[in-house]
């Protein structure tokens, strides 16, 4: 995984309008959740502020990254948990972090890379990917940028699913029965088997 850089600022005001006074002042409002637990056995957050500049390369890219976060000079690595957009103006509303160790397995969803020319794109289908994205488990040290899913034997009509696949130092969380690609029949391929069959 790529690795990039945060900085941000540790909150001391709470609440919505604390909230809506940073985003008015071109900030962010975020939380870090890591080892901590509350009295009722739930994750507690660390609540800091960040801005739309640190945010933009970890946002706007397809790829997944290890967060190096920087709060008041205090260093921590980190993963992207979830991050909450403006149902209208599309800009960032909340962003939450999760705490990693080099140790500890996460669960992240990593981008899918097709390789090869499938057989039956040869044959006059297309190949179309029903996923972007699977969930993994493992170190985050083991996670690769995107899974490469070699499909080059994949014929006319046929699929890969999830439970047929493996990837060394990864669990798949995935459910095994989705379909990441397939090679659809189209119209020509359907009329050069019907030609071929009479």
């Amino acid at each position: 995984m790529k690795t990039i850089h945060v900085k941000g600022t540790a909150r001391t005001e709470m609440g919505k309008k604390a909230s809506r006074e940073i985003r008015k002042n071109g900030g962010v409002p975020c939380n870090l959740y890591g080892e901590a637990k509350g009295e009722n056995g739930l994750p507690v957050a660390f609540s800091f502020t960040t801005t739309n500049d640190e945010l933009r390369k970890l946002i706007y890219s397809p790829d997944i990254f290890t967060v190096i976060l920087n709060i008041d000079g205090k260093e921590c690595k980190a993963v992207l948990k979830e991050i909450q957009f403006h149902p209208v103006k599309d800009n960032v509303l909340h962003v939450d972090f999760y705490e990693i160790t080099d140790e500890k397995p996460i669960v992240m969803e990593v981008p899918i890379k097709l390789n090869g020319l499938a057989e039956g794109v040869k044959a006059g289908g297309k190949l179309a990917a029903s996923v972007r994205k699977l969930k993994v488990k493992a170190v985050h040290t083991n996670i690769p940028e995107r899974l490469n899913i070699d499909v080059t034997h994949l014929g006319l009509g046929k699929t890969i699913k999830v439970g047929e696949l493996s990837f060394e130092g990864l669990e798949l969380v995935t459910s095994k029965e989705v379909v990441v690609c397939q090679v659809r029949l189209t119209r020509s391929a359907m009329a050069a088997r019907a030609a071929a069959n009479k």
